[in-house]
């Protein structure tokens, strides 16, 4: 789907714009100076199982994309990758199991433009970053599925 801005409110819908093309609308968000709506077009009217199947695959590329790059931690972005999800677990689990020994560690957060390095010197901090993280990821999951569990493909038939 593609994101348009300039909507105003959100409106869900399969739209007839012409003889032979059909626009699903879905959901809305705002990014502070305008708000948008997820748009896709057919020449055909499309199924119902095709519109869910659009829209599923749209809130799973949202979860993926908010997971990967949502969280701010003490004012830093984290870029939570798979990889990085895997370093940060390691770390505190190897944290845990020598009692912080293995600590000071230091990680990049922030971007590749403006990277900030930050050393975990403590185990009660590197915790509460951990913590904070796992709370984070099962929030953005939570909210995808209650989407998802929420989703009316009635307002869809025309």
């Amino acid at each position: 789907m593609e994101k348009r801005y300039g909507a105003t409110e959100r409106n869900d819908r399969l739209m007839k714009i012409g003889r032979n093309k059909w626009e699903l609308i879905y959901g809305y968000g705002t990014d502070g100076v305008s708000g948008w709506t997820y748009r896709e077009r057919f020449t055909r009217k499309p199924t119902q199982e095709e519109i869910k199947d659009i829209i599923i695959t749209q809130i799973n590329k949202n979860v993926e994309e908010k997971i990967l790059c949502g969280l701010v931690w003490k004012d830093m972005p984290i870029w939570l990758s798979t990889e990085n999800q895997f370093n940060y677990k390691a770390a505190y689990d190897l944290a845990v199991q020598t009692g912080g020994q293995s600590l000071p560690v230091k990680f990049k957060f922030g971007t590749d433009e403006q990277p900030v390095y930050h050393t975990f010197t403590t185990l009660d901090d590197l915790q509460e970053f951990y913590m904070t993280s796992l709370a984070f990821v099962q929030q953005v999951l939570d909210e995808g599925w209650q989407e998802k569990d929420n989703l009316d493909l009635s307002v869809f038939n025309q």
